[in-house]
């Protein structure tokens, strides 16, 4: 038989069904190894609290473990110290690793009596079969970043969650933590729902978010107002890490995008393009405060984006006001009688404390004045 005999079709099978088995392989390799990873931080933390050991004592457990497993990896006393970390986080929920190994998460019920009169005693959601599934999805790696940044339990989830559903890596775990994602759950103001399907308006609401973090555009005097070019050529300089702000399906386009209309040249500031909508957008930058006057002209980028730019496969373009701040009403009020998809956005830059911490720390000036005085 020749290799021209040999259908593609097949080929095509037998590496879907490699694929499929490495997966569940994977899968039911990493849920292991958390569970084992518990186990020993929950054995080292009883044993340090009863026999008060140091911190130092891992680094000799370590050497331990080395001398009746040689060649043994992923034990150190750092890494050993993670899983007690790990444990001392997730130890409300021990009943979720006294399930046997070789037992199926939704085979198993009798978990879920426990997990929900839990929950009910908080008012919180039950925690159910898909949900340990998800947990026992996600890397130890992960696991540690969000536990290092996220104290609260529900907050937790939110990363767990979108890290499987989103197939985030831990760089874009990251940045999401640093971003405080779960703190953004707030929609930005869209007409979306009024100008696109329910399925795919419901998408893009998804794919944007609320407020950026442009941690790596840096000003001297936060009380200075950034000049617009100079945001877009620290954005374009620090593409890479704008487009994981953004989040997952973003390709970037260009700046400055030129659009000929007539003799006449307009420009977008940003483009880009999203796969999972299958739609060009345009983002516009500015410096200050939103104005209603900034969704005219994005209708006319849009227009003619869809005109001479936008495929006949692809979806019609959407736009984002990227600004400083933004009244939500006046905002409202601005979309009405338009009928693009737009959206309007806030950044933080590296200079800015997160919102929550506005009205707690001292702004410059009173700083300066603190400084001054010692």
């Amino acid at each position: 038989m020749t290799d021209l005999q040999i259908s593609l079709d097949f080929i095509k099978k037998l590496k879907q069904q490699i694929l499929a088995s490495r997966y569940r392989v994977a899968k039911i390799a990493n849920a292991e190894s958390l569970k084992l990873y518990y186990l020993i931080g929950k054995a080292l933390n009883k044993k340090i609290e009863e026999q008060k050991w140091g911190t130092k004592v891992l680094d000799g457990v370590s050497g331990r473990l080395q001398q009746e497993l040689p060649g043994l990896r992923g034990f150190s006393g750092k890494n050993l110290s993670k899983m007690r970390v790990f444990y001392q986080a997730w130890k409300s929920f021990d009943e979720i690793y006294s399930l046997g190994t070789s037992k199926s998460v939704n085979q198993d019920k009798s978990i879920l009596p426990l997990l929900t009169s839990k929950f009910e005693k908080t008012k919180i959601e039950p925690f159910v079969s898909r949900d340990l599934e998800l947990f026992l999805s996600v890397s130890f790696t992960h696991h540690y970043e969000i536990i290092l940044k996220v104290k609260n339990e529900l907050d937790r989830w939110y990363y767990i969650k979108r890290v499987v559903r989103q197939f985030w890596t831990v760089k874009q775990l990251r940045v999401e933590l640093k971003n405080q994602s779960h703190l953004q759950e707030q929609k930005l103001p869209n007409n979306f729902e009024s100008t696109m399907d329910t399925d795919l308006s419901n998408k893009a609401i998804r794919s944007f978010k609320d407020q950026y973090l442009l941690d790596f555009v840096n000003v001297e005097d936060a009380d200075d107002e950034i000049d617009e070019r100079v945001l877009e050529k620290q954005i374009v300089l620090n593409i890479k890490k704008f487009l994981m702000s953004l989040g997952n399906d973003f390709s970037f386009m260009g700046n400055q995008f030129r659009l000929c209309v007539n003799e006449d040249e307009y420009f977008v500031d940003m483009l880009f393009f999203h796969r999972g909508l299958q739609s060009l957008v345009a983002i516009e930058l500015k410096k200050g405060k939103f104005k209603p006057e900034y969704l005219g002209k994005m209708n006319f980028y849009l227009s003619a984006l869809d005109d001479l730019v936008k495929q006949s496969h692809e979806k019609p373009s959407i736009g984002i006001i990227l600004c400083k701040e933004k009244n939500n009403k006046v905002v409202e009020y601005s979309f009405r009688d338009y009928n693009k998809s737009m959206g309007v956005s806030t950044y933080r830059t590296s200079s800015e404390p997160p919102p929550q911490f506005k009205e707690v720390l001292p702004n410059a000036e009173t700083l300066k004045e603190l400084m001054d005085d010692i």
